[in-house]
């Protein structure tokens, strides 16, 4: 199979990064995530993760991956996929609970950019947090790291995070 790669993009910013899908590590997830491009939504900072940018999205794969390539310590430049049910989400603590619990999805996917060093998939009221790294970033990812630091000083309101077949 031929190498395959995705654009990454925070569109309001103007900034994108390259990323290689990683086929061989998590070949279910990559299969389910590129059969559903272009995906994307409003883009979130992680509050307890520390270096990531996600968006929260209805679950479009035909069953959900196994935890394949998992981690809890992202690198910079992995993209990660989560799978969390609207009550796990649905809390006013995390603040999206009307994004993650609206139209009765039973099931909400968080793809995830880290962008820097230090992160550590736990959090307060599950524990760990596993995810699954699907692609990792090949070019760009000096410029979104600076575009993600501005998203969490300045906000993230109005941008959108997004995910296309390069």
């Amino acid at each position: 199979m031929a190498d395959r790669f995705i654009e990454v993009s925070l569109d309001k910013r103007g900034v994108s990064c390259t990323a290689k899908l990683l086929d061989d590590r998590a070949p279910v997830t990559c299969d389910a995530v590129w059969n559903a491009l272009p995906l994307g939504g409003d883009v979130y900072h992680a509050k307890y993760a520390r270096n990531e940018i996600y968006t929260l999205l209805p679950a479009f794969a035909p069953a959900e991956p196994p935890l394949e390539n998992p981690t809890i310590t992202p690198i910079p430049g992995d993209l990660c996929y989560f799978t969390f049910t609207d009550v796990q989400l649905g809390t006013s603590s995390y603040g999206y609970e009307a994004e993650a619990g609206h139209r009765g999805r039973p099931t909400v996917v968080d793809l995830a950019l880290f962008y820097e060093r230090n992160n550590l998939l736990i959090n307060g009221d599950a524990g760990w947090v596993p995810g699954i790294v699907w692609g990792a970033v090949v070019d760009g990812l000096d410029r979104m790291a600076d575009a993600c630091q501005d998203l969490w000083r300045a906000g993230a309101l109005g941008e959108s995070l997004n995910f296309r077949r390069a």
